[in-house]
């Protein structure tokens, strides 16, 4: 009973956020207490009464749980715009202008004007990245070459980090059928390992989540059948997405200086901890000769969409950056002020970003960066940017709008981006060096995005 209560409030803990989430999260520990002296009673009278109390509980709980998922549009704050017609005037900033006021060409963007940008985005959004290198040490706890019916070999690598040999679990699988070293993904997911696939094998650590429940966000299948691996590691596992994030339970005390607690206002958050992450997971696949690491795409779904982003844009060793539905923070425009806006983050996940990023809530307009520049840092390297129609709070207008207006940069290069391009109808997607597409349906990772990411990923990845 209790198991099935605690699946209950991971939905509650995804789905509500303000006022419903603090009455959820009192009744959970009203039923889980209620559990527990259910389990103490020492008499059977007690343990009826008791056992009712539970029962009532339970019961009134999971009404809270259904009605949240018919509420959907009572929770949003009340001063959400999702009226074209009310996008304010904005001016966005020119990534081709330096701090000089000079326009730059390719050769100034590469000296000078890309790191520019990127001290933009740390200082005012996401913090900087510590530069300390830890110590690592990899230990294969699991190798299996008959993964998947046989078609993939999946190897299961601790990752041990620093003096404390803080753990890391990185799961892989690489088609067997490859011949010469594979092109490869590398995503963080949101519940564990083994949710990603019903794979009895894989490692259940740290969480109660059910074994596959995920499956569908992953596509395992299609992805070793078209011949690429694919990397993952629990978000949780780098720094827990707990919404009462202190910075005290991650990766972020291994870097601290002496007597300090948090970062500094300009210092990572938990982005920046998870693109961290993304990067430790190809400092692996460096090692590992199943894999050419010098042909990998990371990619990420909404919050961790954000974090693709950011990693693809301070390491470019990644060769590919693909953007799921990630929204303000993400791949949408902030000046738009459409959908989620800064200070809708803030209270619930304000510590995903830096604490400098509180400034600019209410006040988008003086960022001294928008989410086009972002993009921008990716060139020349291939971008994806996804959105979805019934996904209005990740502003699916405001992500095309970012890429396309990231195209100058890639023209730079010679590469063709979207600027001759108008936002797409739904699922007709766009594939130059910035592709693009609009699925029909609801924010999530489908089937049909990763046939277009495979897609993007034939013509940009591939070696004859």
């Amino acid at each position: 009973m209790l198991e099935r209560v605690g699946l209950l409030w991971h939905h509650v803990v995804k789905h509500l956020d303000g006022i419903w989430l603090i009455c959820a999260s009192g009744l959970f520990r009203s039923v889980f207490c209620s559990g527990l002296k259910f389990l103490q009673a020492s008499t059977l009278s007690e343990t009826i009464i008791l056992s009712e109390v539970a029962v009532f509980r339970i019961q009134v709980f999971c009404m809270i749980v259904a009605c949240s998922f018919s509420i959907s549009a009572a929770q949003e704050p009340a001063d959400v715009n999702y009226d074209e017609a009310k996008v304010p005037a904005y001016e966005l900033p020119n990534p081709l202008i330096d701090h000089a006021g000079q326009r730059v060409g390719r050769d100034e963007w590469v000296s000078h004007r890309r790191a520019e940008v990127q001290r933009l985005f740390e200082d005012s959004v996401y913090g900087k990245t510590p530069e300390r290198n830890l110590q690592v040490r990899y230990e294969v706890v699991d190798l299996d070459g008959k993964a998947l019916d046989g078609r993939a070999t999946r190897t299961q690598v601790a990752a041990f980090f620093g003096e404390d040999a803080y753990r890391i679990d990185i799961l892989l699988y690489v088609p067997n059928a490859a011949t010469k070293p594979v092109a490869g993904f590398v995503g963080l997911n949101f519940n564990a390992n083994h949710t990603v696939h019903k794979d009895p094998a894989i490692l259940k650590r740290g969480t109660n989540k059910v074994r596959g429940s995920t499956a569908s966000r992953w596509q395992l299948e299609m992805l070793i059948d078209r011949g690429y691996a694919i990397a993952t590691v629990h978000r949780d596992q780098i720094d827990p997405d707990n919404y009462r994030n202190d910075f005290s339970d991650g990766i972020h005390p291994l870097f601290y200086g002496e007597g300090q607690t948090k970062p500094e206002p300009n210092q990572w958050g938990s982005i920046g901890a998870w693109a961290w992450g993304l990067s430790r997971i190809l400092d692996y696949l460096e090692t590992d000769d199943q894999v050419d690491a010098s042909r990998v795409a990371v990619i990420g779904h909404s919050r961790l969409g954000k974090t693709a982003l950011w990693a693809g844009a301070q390491d470019t060793r990644f060769a590919m950056v693909i953007s799921n539905d990630s929204g303000c923070g993400g791949a949408a425009l902030y000046r738009r002020c459409y959908g989620e806006r800064i200070h809708h983050m803030l209270k619930p996940v304000g510590y995903w970003f830096c604490t400098n990023h509180r400034q600019y809530q209410l006040r988008e307009h003086d960022l001294p960066v928008d989410q086009h520049m972002l993009m921008a840092l990716v060139a020349p390297r291939p971008l994806y940017v996804a959105s979805a129609t019934n996904d209005r709070w990740a502003d699916p207008r405001g992500e095309f709008l970012a890429a396309k207006h990231a195209s100058p940069v890639y023209e730079l290069f010679g590469i063709k981006g979207l600027s001759q391009q108008e936002w797409p109808e739904p699922d007709q997607p766009i594939q130059t060096a910035i592709g693009y597409h609009l699925r029909s349906g609801d924010h999530d990772v489908t089937a049909a995005d990763w046939q277009q990411y495979l897609r993007f990923a034939d013509e940009h990845l591939r070696k004859e």
